[in-house]
């Protein structure tokens, strides 16, 4: 039988796809190419440029253009890909898609790799001497006095540079020139003297360098891990060895991107969501040459290419946002650590918090625990303080004890941070007088009030609808908001503090690109002002004068079905607290509670997150819950109850006898109704990976020919972070 063309395509399907080779060029291994698909075109990936063919030629489309006349994805993330799609049980397709940014998933050919710089013309020079220009221009002019700058050096130094660069373009007064591979040198600052407890991590580090070796470096929060990557990739550098820095969340790149780059003297290259498609793509490609020597991204950046790999870091690894929920479900830590043991190359994991699954692999002998335990520059541990709310008169959620530590805390000239979890104004909109209260029709869950854009939003499927006048059920007037988000909270805290600044950071304040960046440059001043956030300030952000933090509804992660409730509640209050007295000014954390003689309130204040990760996983252990065992999720979805019902019980008999696996299902999801449509799970756990891996191969190829499959969208998510 002939050799045809097998080729990963981006659709949802377990299955790869055969084609004729072309006419003009040759397929190449882990090459671009246009093929026919349907009734339209794709671009694929070339796994096997010479298959044995399934069936005769005469039913197989021809590939209508090579883009690339060579491999764009080596051997090792083929491989890997490879091995990724079968672990998380992806569609092959999908997971090859995943490693390009979407500029290259396009028919055309690759982008220029150069980098973009600006520099000023004759006439800016002349106007920056004239002082004509005000606002953003002038500032622009004035960034370009001493020589051209990358575009990627003046977007940290200037956020939103670009209108300017726009304006003074049409009146010639600056000029885009490009440069080859080489970066525009930048100056290196040195870095802090390390302690002892840094010098033995890096030192420890160091001497795995050239071969694989996982380590977790766990952390107090201010403890100076980032010090510790800096100086590994140094090592890195000066062995002409690539780093790969991943960060959890894009809020958390551009403070992080200013302190390498003014370390380190290198370019950084940046891979996140938020960047320009090009200018992905250029960043990617500059990676896979090698030229783009450190490569700073979130999640997806995983995929990157490292021809000449030193080291793969995961910032803050116990962190969610790792796990892909949609799609090709995978999680970019542990991908992380695989692809450092096929590269060869060490890999540390960093967080204040670790999860326990990387906790288990320490008990294991798996991985190496290097552990940071002071603070360097603060001045003394910060106290931790249990409130009990019992008893106490609220004003607005908030206890008088809290009140009056905020108070105290903006007296002396210091910032508060109140933590509410929450974003809106209330949680609830109720009618007092009949009880009925705002749900949105879709989730059949209470729709949260958002009083700035008076409007009621669900947060599970972003539904939204105008806040009605008076009740629908009974016409009162009488509509009460119930509970606290943070937009209540801000202007509680407003009203009670009129002559301090209060700063609201959550989703709705920081949707302008560079909001986040903005507000926490200007809370770096040694000024009074209150916060109000949510979990987008719990890591990674160094505030001096940040002396406060008090943490509202607590209890709300107290008492959750969610085996993982106690892990995730631990690791949000320890790393809230850890922007408390990172300064040489002591600070001090309030845990605002119902329940003060709750178990692992008291394991936090005896022993921290050491104390409660040990009973944490003495439970799991007892209980045989991951990581001691291994789940797959089975979701599916539909616009009938009935079609998930079907579908759920035909993959239930599909099991079999489980023997040794264990099978809890099918069963409606813990939220049933979403978006309109009706949800429904099947659990399966077994006590090994490859018992797990061994069933699902089968499992997952008998689920695709189910009679019900076509009815119902479904998914497998193996390692599940979430139930829900």
């Amino acid at each position: 039988m002939n050799a045809v063309v097998r080729v990963a395509l981006p659709v949802p399907l377990p299955t790869l796809f055969d084609y004729l080779p072309p006419l003009d060029g040759e397929a190449r291994t882990g090459a671009r190419v246009r093929v026919p698909f349907g009734r339209g075109e794709m671009v694929g990936v070339v796994v096997d440029p010479a298959a044995d063919a399934a069936v005769g030629a005469t039913r197989l489309k021809r590939i209508v253009e090579v883009l690339d006349p060579f491999a764009l994805l080596d051997d090792e993330l083929m491989a890997t890909l490879a091995w990724a799609a079968d672990y998380w049980a992806g569609a092959p397709g999908e997971a090859f898609a995943n490693a390009l940014p979407l500029a290259l998933r396009e028919p055309r050919p690759l982008p220029a790799t150069g980098i973009e710089a600006w520099a000023l013309s004759v006439q800016g020079r002349t106007a920056l001497d004239a002082g004509s220009r005000k606002g953003g221009s002038a500032a622009l002019l004035d960034a370009l006095r001493h020589g051209p700058r990358a575009a990627d050096d003046l977007t940290a130094a200037l956020p939103g540079w670009r209108a300017a660069a726009r304006r003074l373009l049409e009146g010639g007064l600056v000029e885009r020139i490009e440069f080859g591979d080489a970066a525009l040198p930048a100056p290196s600052a040195p870095g802090p003297a390390l302690s002892d407890e840094q010098s033995a991590a890096v030192a420890a580090i160091g001497q795995g360098f050239g071969a694989f070796r996982p380590y977790l470096l766990d952390g107090v929060t201010g403890s100076g891990k980032t010090e510790v990557y800096l100086a590994l990739i140094e090592r890195a550098l000066a062995e002409g060895r690539q780093t790969l820095l991943l960060v959890p969340e894009i809020g958390l790149a551009p403070q992080t991107v200013r302190r390498l780059r003014e370390r380190l003297g290198v370019a950084v290259e940046v891979l996140h969501s938020n960047l320009a498609e090009g200018e992905r793509a250029r960043a990617w490609l500059r990676a896979r040459d090698g030229s783009a020597r450190v490569v700073l991204g979130t999640r997806s950046a995983v995929f990157t290419p490292l021809p000449h790999a030193g080291l793969i870091v995961v910032d803050e690894e116990h962190d969610p946002s790792y796990k892909q929920q949609e799609g090709f479900r995978y999680h970019a830590r542990d991908l992380a650590v695989f692809r450092a043991r096929t590269l060869g190359v060490p890999v540390v994991l960093g967080s204040a918090t670790p999860s326990l699954e990387t906790l288990a692999n320490v008990q294991a002998g798996r991985y190496t625990r290097l552990v940071l335990r002071g603070r360097p520059g603060a001045s003394q541990p910060t106290r931790v303080q249990i409130v009990d709310m019992r008893a106490q008169r609220l004003d607005h959620g908030l206890s008088p004890t809290l009140v009056h530590a905020v108070a105290a805390c903006v007296e002396r000239g210091e910032q508060a941070l109140v933590f509410r979890n929450r974003r809106g104004y209330a949680p609830v909109l109720l009618c007092h007088d009949c009880g009925w209260h705002a749900d949105c029709p879709r989730c059949e869950r209470p729709m949260t009030l958002h009083a700035g854009r008076r409007r009621l939003v669900c947060h599970h499927c972003d539904n939204t609808m105008p806040v009605p006048s008076a009740c629908p059920a009974c016409g009162s007037a009488n509509l009460s908001p119930q509970g606290q988000g943070t937009e209540r909270l801000e202007e509680a805290l407003a009203e009670r503090f009129p002559e301090v600044p209060v700063v609201r950071i959550d989703r709705e304040t920081t949707r302008r690109r560079d909001a986040f960046g903005d507000i926490l440059d200007g809370l770096r001043e040694d000024k009074p002002a209150i916060l109000v956030g949510t979990q987008m300030l719990a890591k990674g952000h160094d505030l001096p004068n940040l002396t406060l933090v008090a943490i509202v509804g607590v209890d709300e992660g107290l008492h959750s079905v969610d085996f993982r409730a106690g892990e995730r509640l631990a690791q949000l209050v320890v790393q809230v607290a850890g922007r408390a007295g990172r300064a040489s000014k002591p600070g001090s954390v309030l845990l605002q509670t119902h329940h003060p003689d709750h178990a692992m309130l008291h394991a936090l204040l005896r022993g921290g997150y050491p104390a409660v990760a040990e009973g944490l996983l003495e439970e799991r252990r007892l209980l045989d819950l991951p990581p001691y065992s291994h789940q797959v999720l089975l979701r599916a979805d539909a616009l009938g109850r009935a079609e998930v019902e079907e579908f759920l019980a035909q993959a239930h008999a599909g099991i079999g006898d489980p023997g040794d696996l264990r099978v809890a299902g099918p069963m409606p999801a813990p939220m049933p109704l979403r978006a309109g449509r009706h949800r429904g799970q099947l659990l399966v756990e077994a006590g090994t990976r490859a018992r797990l891996h061994a069933f699902l191969r089968v499992w997952r190829q008998a689920l695709a020919g189910l009679p019900a499959a076509r009815k119902v969208r479904w998914s497998l998510d193996v390692d599940p972070i979430d139930l829900y």
